[in-house]
């Protein structure tokens, strides 16, 4: 276990072994949960689950529904399993004098007892598809608002909804502990503003910093943002220590010169066309410009003057004399010039009926060099790519969705944005791939980042890859069988940092990744191993053609772990 850093502002020690996390705030398990959202949902439900707590999980509640869940004492739900098991005692759990790690809780009437025994009140939670709280932590105790036995609320969805369901709750369970998702950040801000026992973060805040390192340096572990500029954090001699960083000056070099190299190189068809057409032009008028001046011996004003006029088929003012090679150069060049003139008018109108996501020239054009390919602009791809910007280093992003909503906002950010399949080699050659610094496969489709892994492999087989993925199977049968790349479970991370906030009487400082082990850095900077969350049980309820109903999911039986 790593040992207190030794900067002024240390990390501190990580306490602890593998299994369920412990809670911040040293109160024991058995306590009652609402999770609201999909997948990652479902990893923070499974490790309340595996610490002994009881949740209730739900995917998308009407109000009915979620008002039956912050209301214990209700009527538990048609189709819910009394009998369905809670989750495993909890292993950080100190042992008893007969050697038993934890209260012994295997499912929901065990819980109950566990909580009668510790004097704590048992009602039935409507809604939750669970009929016991597990003993919930009497609040009122604690010197904390009275919450109705909800120890902590978690809202795991998109912004729009996430905004709506946690003003809800607020209305419903005031001053409940609430961990919401949201990715714009002027909606979380106001969002605190009006409910200030809110804690608002997005997966692309908890993940951009392991990403980003990942990106820069093998040797870093995060790598954040700061007031004063970034810090890097990385193990030094079985100690993680934060210092300033900045990129070194090498890769900078390299990045600069990138992206001079890339001014005027254009990658899409209609920007080479209007190039080409405008070159042209430039060459016939400083053509006709330089006979004007050398052979014709006129000031280089009235010579560009009549260049011009032969440019716009105007044809020169006067004949200079019985000089028939210039009366035949000038007929050449200004039928040469209506070609290029349609040639240029046609790309020129083809990318401005279709605005091109990449620049000609300024900082959306390609970097030839020294850059990052982020595959997948979604949320953390975008704030992928603005860190990457603000280090200095250029980048590239992929989108293959022409019509995905983060593409205006890329370019108005000034990120260059290639609407392509990056599973293509062409497209990756194309992008200089063998030149950059690192690719980033941060699509949501785990399956479609290990296909662009491949594709880059192949490509650039020196390169550093960085993989978003989750606990797919695919993972490790590729892994086996060549080197994929640096792999981080987005999901893993989210779920880590959201139950630890709602552990926590702060939120944590973040969530680190050593080995393979994740680590969240507590508020006040000791570090505690967390354990690799599991997707919970709970069995959806399905509409007739397949998809998640907008309602709650209950728990079905937790199978029995190999």
């Amino acid at each position: 276990m790593p040992p207190r850093a030794e900067d002024p502002s240390p990390l501190g020690r990580a306490t602890g072994t593998t299994g369920a996390p412990p809670e911040g705030n040293g109160t024991p398990p058995g306590r009652y949960y609402v999770v609201i959202g999909g997948d990652v949902a479902r990893k923070v439900c499974g490790t309340l689950q595996a610490a002994g707590h009881t949740v209730c999980h739900l995917t998308q509640p009407t109000d009915e529904e979620l008002r039956a869940a912050l209301t214990p004492g209700g009527t538990a739900p048609s189709g819910a399993d009394p009998s369905a098991p809670s989750g495993p005692p909890d292993p950080f759990a100190a042992p008893d004098p007969n050697g038993h790690l934890g209260p012994d809780v295997t499912g929901a009437g065990d819980v109950a007892g566990a909580a009668e025994t510790a004097g704590a009140g048992v009602a039935d939670i409507a809604g939750a598809g669970v009929t016991d709280t597990g003993g919930v932590a009497d609040t009122a105790e604690a010197g904390v608002p009275d919450t109705g036995g909800v120890a902590g609320v978690a809202i795991l969805l998109d912004d729009v909804e996430s905004l709506r369901y946690a003003l809800a709750v607020e209305h419903i369970r005031p001053h409940v502990r609430l961990v919401v998702t949201i990715f714009d950040r002027t909606v979380a801000e106001q969002l605190v503003r009006v409910v200030p026992n809110c804690r608002v973060t997005s997966p692309a805040d908890v993940v951009a910093p392991t990403f980003l390192a990942a990106c820069i340096e093998p040797g870093l572990v995060s790598l954040s943002r700061t007031e004063s500029g970034h810090a890097a954090a990385r193990w030094e001699n079985g100690s993680l220590r934060r210092t300033p960083y900045r990129a070194p000056r090498a890769l900078r070099y390299r990045a600069r010169a990138g992206r001079l190299r890339g001014q005027l190189r254009p990658h899409d068809g209609s920007s080479r066309i209007m190039l080409a057409g405008l070159a042209g032009l430039l060459a016939v008028l400083l053509s006709d410009w330089a006979w004007l001046v050398f052979l014709h011996h006129r000031p280089p004003v009235e010579a560009l003057f009549e260049a011009t006029r032969t440019v716009s088929t105007v044809g020169p003012a006067a004949p200079h004399g019985p000089d028939t090679p210039y009366l035949v150069f000038g007929i050449v060049a200004m039928l040469i010039t209506m070609a290029f003139t349609a040639v240029f008018t046609a790309g020129m109108v083809d990318r401005m009926l279709a605005p091109s996501p990449v620049g000609i020239v300024g900082p959306r054009a390609l970097p030839r060099a020294g850059h990052v390919v982020v595959v997948g602009l979604g949320q953390v791809g975008l704030r992928l790519c603005t860190e990457l910007q603000d280090l200095g280093i250029g980048v590239i992003a992929v989108e293959r969705d022409p019509q995905a909503p983060n593409l205006r906002l890329a370019r108005a950010l000034g990120v260059p944005v290639v609407v392509a399949d990056a599973q293509d080699r062409f497209v990756l050659r194309e992008l200089g791939l063998h030149r950059a610094q690192a690719l980033a496969a941060v699509a949501s489709d785990d399956l479609d980042n290990i296909a662009v892994s491949v594709a880059a492999l192949a490509v650039a087989p020196d390169l550093r890859i960085v993989i978003r993925a989750g606990d797919h199977e695919a993972i490790e049968e590729t892994r086996s069988l060549f080197r994929i790349g640096l792999v981080h479970d987005l999901g893993g991370l989210s779920a880590a940092y959201t139950t630890a906030s709602l552990y926590g009487a702060q939120p944590p400082r973040g969530v680190l990744v050593q080995d393979g082990r994740l680590l969240v850095e507590d508020a006040d900077g000791t570090l505690l191993p967390w354990p690799d969350a599991e997707r919970c049980d709970h069995a959806q309820e399905e509409s007739a053609d397949g998809r998640p109903t907008a309602g709650r999911t209950v728990p079905g039986p937790r199978p029995r772990q190999q």
